[in-house]
Parts: C-alpha cells; structure tokens; sequence
C-alpha cells in the first residue's frame, strides 16, 4: 500500500466515523458508499441543476445511496445505464428504459431489480452519456477530488466510457453526498482517479473547480490482479 492509499484510506475512515457519531448513516457504513439521511433532498435538489436538466442519457452507480438519482431519471423519461455491481458482468452495464419497463421504477432501478428487467450492456451497445452520477465517501469543496470506497468501481467505469467516447471532458460528473462528506481540505488522489464537477448535498449544490484533466481511458499499469481476476471485461 503505497503513502497515498494510507492517506486516502484515513480519510475515508474519518469521514465514515462522523457520519455513524451523527447518525445520518447506518452503522456499519465503513468499508461503503454511505446510504446517507437526506438522500432524496440531495437528489431533488441535483434535479433542479440545467446539466441534469438537459441530460437525456444518464450513467449511475448502482449505490443505495443514489437510488432517488436514478428513481428520479426514469421518471423524467431519461435513458439510464447503471453500472453492474463489481463490474461483474461481461456487458458490464444495466440499460434501463423507462419506455420498456414494466415494473415500478424503483424496483428496476435497484441492484436486486435491474437483474429481472434490464438488459445488460457494453460501450458497443451504448449511447454517448450527457451526466455521470457516482457515489462517493468524501469531496474537497475547491476542486471535486473525490474518494470512493476503495474497490476502484467508479474510476473504471468511467475509464471505460472514456476509452469508447462516450464520456469526454465536456461531460459533466456530478455526485449526491451528506453534508459531512463535504470537506474544505484537499484530498490525495492517484492518477487515474477522477473529480467531480458538481457535489450535491440535502443543503446546497456545489461547483467544483476540477485543477486537472481526468483520465483518458484506463491506465493498465495501475490494474490489480484483483481486478484483472475478477472483472471480466478487462481480460
């Protein structure tokens, strides 16, 4: 583990302990993309922004923590890919039309649901994306550096989308966070981490100054052989 994993992992843990001293996130939240208090306001309040209103496709993690994003944008009639958990899939995308589906959106929206209804994906298959939702355990206000919970999910995701051109730099990414997860402090970040442009709380919405470019694809030298393993579209 290298100094920056130290760094980013005592961050993760300090930002996971005050929301369980709070309560605004069920215990147990270490080691997860928190399922925080609020979750719904802060999505309400991400739809109010022109770049989720102008967004007709619309890439999101699979979290219960953004289950009102992806709730909300199939009930705007927008296009929704989500993210197979773990990536665990060959076509590593959940295609979830709102058109199509005939079961309650917020059972197809989740990660139990999507499996029943929706088919799964991959960049051939896809649209180019106008929005990125990703979860995240915490944000530095100034610039979007953002920390996941670790497994590096999100930054494939997008490295993936990126590789195909699906995401390029004029795509916004934004994401729904407690209040708490919001800090006023610079954050360690790698080389193929992403920032995010626009930070949502229940409270406010934040936009962010990302100070550098986000990766162009996936960065192979960086891959786990945990990854390699276990991710089938990477082999």
């Amino acid at each position: 583990m290298t100094s920056t994993d130290d760094a980013k992992q005592t961050a993760r843990r300090r930002v996971w302990d005050l929301l369980e001293r709070e309560g605004v996130a069920p215990p147990g939240v270490h080691g997860h993309i928190p399922d925080f208090v609020g979750k719904e306001d802060a999505a309400a309040r991400l739809a109010d922004l022109e770049v989720w209103q102008q967004a007709r496709v619309i890439k999101c993690n699979p979290d219960r923590a953004q289950l009102p994003v992806r709730v909300r944008a199939l009930q705007e009639g927008k296009l929704l890919y989500m993210a197979v958990p773990r990536l665990a899939t060959p076509k590593p995308f959940y295609l979830l039309d709102p058109a199509i589906l005939e079961v309650p959106f917020e059972t197809a929206a989740t990660s139990t649901g999507a499996p029943e209804v929706a088919p799964t994906v991959g960049t051939d298959d896809m649209r180019p994306v106008d929005l990125v939702i990703c979860g995240s355990v915490a944000i530095s206000r100034p610039n979007g550096v953002r920390l996941g919970k670790g497994a590096g999910y999100s930054d494939l995701e997008i490295a993936l989308l990126a590789e195909a051109g699906l995401v390029t730099e004029e795509t916004a990414i934004a994401t729904t966070v407690h209040q708490s997860q919001l800090l006023d402090e610079d954050l360690p970040h790698d080389d193929h981490d992403f920032n995010v442009d626009y930070a949502v709380t229940p409270d406010e919405a934040v936009a962010c100054a990302p100070d550098r470019q986000r990766p162009c694809g996936i960065i192979r030298a960086n891959l786990r052989p945990d990854q390699l393993d276990n991710i089938p579209v990477l082999r």
